[in-house]
Parts: C-alpha cells; sequence; structure tokens
C-alpha cells in the first residue's frame, strides 16, 4: 500500500497554514479573512479535478485524440450548516480539438470516475477512515500522546465511553 503525507504549518497569528506534501510541495492556505491562500475545502474540488483531468488527458493520448486545450471544472455544493460537507460535485471536462472523438471521450471519462481516479474513489466510496489523535510537548520536552476516538460528524460524543485514553512519555 502507498501511503500519501502531508502536514500543514502555522504561519502567522492569523489562519494561514503553510501545507507541504509528501512529494516535497507547498500550498498556501487561509481563511476568508486573511485571504492570502486557497480555503481547505476549495482543494477537494480541485484534487478531483485535478485527477480525473491527469486520467482522461492519458486515456485520450492512448488513444491518438489530437487535444489541443482541456480543462476539467469542478462545481462542489456545500451544506450551509457545520460541518459544511460537500453533498455533491459537478465536473465538466472540456476538450478542444480538430477532430475528438466523443465516444473515446465518453470512455475516458467513464474509465477515469470507475477505475483511475482515487481522489472520486475517495470521496464517492463512504468507506475512508480517518484517526485524530494528537501530540503535546511542553517546553521541557516532555510529551502527551492520545487517539481521539471520533465517530463522524452528527455523532453523539458521549455514546462512546473512554474516548481519548492519555500516555505521558518524556523526551528522551
Amino acid at each position: 500500500m502507498a501511503v500519501k503525507t502531508a502536514s500543514v504549518v502555522l504561519d502567522g497569528p492569523d489562519l494561514c497554514f503553510v501545507a507541504r506534501t509528501g512529494s516535497g510541495h507547498s500550498i498556501v492556505l487561509d481563511d476568508g479573512r486573511g485571504d492570502t491562500g486557497s480555503r481547505p475545502a476549495e482543494l477537494i474540488p480541485v484534487a478531483l479535478a485535478a485527477c480525473t483531468a491527469m486520467d482522461v488527458i492519458s486515456i485520450l493520448r492512448k488513444k491518438r485524440q489530437e487535444v489541443t486545450r482541456y480543462e476539467v471544472r469542478a462545481d462542489g455544493v456545500q451544506e450551509d450548516s457545520h460541518p459544511n460537507a460537500f453533498t455533491r460535485i459537478d465536473v465538466l471536462h472540456v476538450v478542444e480539438g480538430p477532430a475528438i472523438d466523443v465516444e473515446a471521450l465518453r470512455r475516458a471519462i467513464e474509465l477515469s470516475a470507475t477505475k483511475y481516479c482515487s481522489v472520486g474513489a475517495t470521496l464517492s466510496s463512504g468507506m475512508t477512515e480517518i484517526h485524530h489523535a494528537y501530540l503535546v510537548r511542553d517546553t521541557e520536552g516532555a510529551e502527551q500522546t492520545a487517539e481521539v476516538l471520533v465517530q463522524g460528524p452528527g455523532a453523539d460524543p458521549t455514546a462512546t465511553l473512554n474516548r481519548v485514553t492519555v500516555a505521558a512519555v518524556s523526551a528522551g
């Protein structure tokens, strides 16, 4: 199994963070007040658009389709109340070329959506487990760490007893 990593580090007094991917690239993230980078939720449609775009253009090139311009637009609809989950994402593939075979394009999109796009598969599957934990380090180097058991949005947090266990370890 492959593991993809990312970290975000607070950058200043407001809500600006610098994200770093496992491949070494950086992305600036911010909220609407600071507005120095993308909002985190904006990256969900971006990731879906980019993932399917890479699949589709690869398939079209293998099918020897001459594509002169290709754009993928993704519009995500979010709920108005917290946690503002996406309820729908519409993806539009805009393809230009002298003689695009529409059936080849349709099949490429279908293959991306049903077989190749890991972002689309993750968003549509409902099978992804998200585990939260924390590590607190004091000024002397002592650490406390624990996993926070979370059942998902809207779940009753009192339904799980002993949700957080703390294991204190001293820094070496």
